[in-house]
């Protein structure tokens, strides 16, 4: 039972006295605990009675009566100042307008975070992407049983219900026709504590929170786990990248790009290894979040020097340095270029929205809010001695929240780059521009004569037309009129008969030793392969000296690390009007063939000399089988039976044919 203690004429003695016995003690709000039996709170297993006392900013008091209160956490339980769990008779509004009504709240005591805020501006952090269910952050001054414990923060229950995880209640009791596709709140759970379900492929220990452990049927849980190992076989199939066939079609792929990127940006150390999702009715995808338990992110866990070798976590990466639960999804996932992709570009997007000023505004906020109860706080438990895994220990409040803030900055720029790094290389497209090719080693641009010279201004010989030839460019020089070309003679292949110069020749957009593949590396670079020979242009012995030439060289795996092998395409001028239409010439009639009692595919054309293009085939998920020159053909003799797409590029245009092999 609630009853707020208003000063009417008959209550007048005893609400003087109550407020002066349960008043603040600070400029937050004040919680009052008595337990029933005035015995101290020794367990997190089994509740007890206790009274609880509200005074909030406005020093309005309620009481509520026949409240139970144990202990919470797992090591956490362990420290001197104690969490705890609240359990009100009925469900309250414990903290107004805009928050939950819920019998269930949580009294998080944060000792093993000096800022004790982290837990907060982590939940900002997740308001400020899309992120649907943020914990609450209420700071308040706790007293139990007439001893103060210290700044505390009342946030919610991780549970199903508006203003938490809003999503569809199930029946209970279940009927046979009820509808079980949702809601379940789930926890990779690393403790493995309550109902868990273990999943099929990465033995992942998922703890079904909702429906409640002694309200769940074998039916409901027999489904969550059907369908968590549906997910994982997607998740580690060969099309696992498709966006139908793959984990993406099971995942909202919003809140799982938010949700990895809160958890990067917090360091969590310990965010793969608890980790909040859920399913909704009638909905087919999982969510990811709310965000929960970040006490010890932030730099804050001296583990991963023990453990890591790290003296700090500002640059390092929790896919990498992580404990396991979920993190084996996202490693996979980290295999996807979309993932790469989107996690790089969403980071990007954020940051130029000010996610570091939003989060060190909220600091402030906060650090202005707690200065009054911090220090009563710290005269009762320290602020120099390390409780828990505390990486770094000051002698002051403002030292600890400055840290805070240092790192969120660093880490980001670090964050950044890192992702930027592991960003699939965006493939090049010309424009109606001439282009300097400029060597990634020496800064210095292929010449007229393909030969490297200092990037002057105004030397047009620097510059090079990229006429689009369908997946191939042709190279053409501004001043001479020339075509970059790979004279390359005898057997060729990509580690065969390497070393030969570059030179350049009148153009023929049908020669294939004109015909280059422009190949993105990392970092905007990029490799120049000659369709011909096969070779990568290279800069010989990357001497910096004018007149060095560019050779045909070796095309392996050190194209995306070798300086001398990797370009910059720089744009310059503007093409003029009567170039910007050039393009490749396409065969005046051509046809697809493909003989079923030999499985060899080919093309027949009138002019068979313009047969020069590449055509691939490929499985309806994309899986590449072949490539192969048209004027060449292509014989099919180990593919399996099956639909095919065989595809082809020509005078600029995008061309494909269905193939059936029997």
């Amino acid at each position: 039972m609630r009853r707020t203690l208003l000063l009417t004429a008959t209550l007048l003695t005893m609400a003087l006295g109550t407020r002066a016995q349960y008043a603040r003690k600070t400029n937050l709000p004040a919680v009052y605990i008595e337990t029933f039996d005035r015995a101290p709170v020794t367990s997190k297993d089994f509740y007890k009675y206790c009274r609880l006392y509200y005074v909030d900013e406005n020093d309005q008091l309620t009481a509520y009566d026949s409240v139970s209160i144990r202990g919470r956490g797992n090591s956490t339980w362990n420290l001197a100042k104690k969490p705890y769990k609240l359990k009100f008779n009925n469900k309250e509004k414990l903290l107004g307008k805009g928050y939950a009504k819920a019998k269930k709240w949580t009294l998080l005591a944060n000792a093993g975070d000096k800022t004790m805020m982290r837990n907060a501006v982590t939940s900002a952090m997740g308001a400020f992407t899309s992120l649907k269910f943020n914990p609450a952050a209420k700071f308040v001054d706790l007293v139990l049983n007439n001893a103060y414990q210290g700044t505390y923060q009342i946030s919610d229950q991780i549970d199903v219900r508006p203003h938490r995880v809003d999503i569809a209640e199930q029946p209970y009791p279940l009927a046979s026709e009820d509808d079980i596709t949702g809601g379940y709140l789930l926890e990779v759970d690393g403790f493995r504590d309550g109902n868990v379900v273990t999943t099929s492929h990465y033995q992942a220990p998922v703890r079904i929170h909702y429906p409640d452990e002694d309200e769940i049927v074998a039916r409901q849980t027999n489904y969550i786990r059907n369908y968590l190992n549906n997910f994982e076989n997607r998740l580690t199939a060969i099309d696992f990248a498709d966006p139908e066939k793959g984990y993406r079609a099971v995942v909202d792929t919003a809140s799982l790009i938010d949700w990895y990127i809160c958890t990067e940006v917090s360091a969590n150390i310990d965010g793969f290894f608890s980790t909040y999702f859920y399913k909704d009715k009638q909905d087919p995808k999982l969510y990811w979040g709310p965000l929960w338990d970040y006490d010890i992110a932030y730099n804050n866990d001296y583990r991963v020097r023990s453990e890591q070798g790290l003296s700090t976590t500002a640059e390092a990466m929790m896919a990498d340095i992580g404990y396991n639960g979920s993190k084996a999804w996202v490693m996979r996932m980290w295999e996807d270029p979309w993932f790469q992709q989107t996690v790089s570009r969403r980071f990007d997007e954020l940051m130029d929205r000010g996610l570091v000023d939003h989060l060190h505004q909220h600091i402030d906020s906060l650090h202005a809010l707690l200065g009054e109860s911090q220090r009563l706080n710290y005269n009762r438990w320290g602020i120099n001695t390390r409780v828990y895994h505390e990486m770094v220990l000051y002698s002051s409040y403002d030292q600890y929240v400055a840290d805070l803030k240092d790192f969120i900055v660093s880490h980001c720029d670090y964050l950044r780059q890192a992702f930027a790094d592991r960003r699939p290389p965006e493939p090049f497209v010309a424009g109606n521009f001439y282009y300097r090719i400029v060597n990634a080693r020496t800064g210095k641009a292929i010449d007229s004569n393909a030969t490297q010279h200092t990037a002057t201004a105004g030397r047009e010989s620097l510059d090079w037309q990229l006429v689009n030839l369908g997946e191939y460019y042709q190279i053409i020089n501004r001043s001479t009129g020339l075509a970059l070309n790979d004279p390359t003679s005898g057997v060729v292949g990509p580690t065969v008969n390497v070393g030969t110069t570059l030179n350049t020749v009148a153009p023929n957009a049908n020669s294939r030793r004109q015909q280059w593949m422009i190949v993105a590396q990392p970092q905007n670079l990029f490799n120049l392969v000659n369709v011909y020979s096969q070779h990568v242009a290279n800069l010989q012995g990357g001497a910096q000296a004018d007149g060095t030439p560019v050779m045909s060289y070796t095309n392996d795996s050190r194209n995306s690390v070798s300086q001398n092998r990797l370009w910059r395409i720089v744009e310059g001028d503007a093409l003029p009007a009567e170039l910007t239409a050039v393009s490749a010439p396409e065969p005046e009639a051509y046809a697809l063939a493909y003989d079923a009692s030999t499985r060899r595919l080919h093309f027949g054309s009138s002019t068979p000399e313009a047969l020069t293009f590449t055509v691939s085939v490929a499985t309806l998920s994309g899986a590449a089988v072949a490539t192969f020159t048209a004027a060449d053909g292509c014989t099919l003799p180990s593919a399996p039976s099956g639909v095919y797409v065989v595809s082809w590029t020509v005078g600029g245009k995008r061309r494909s044919a269905k193939l059936v092999v029997r």
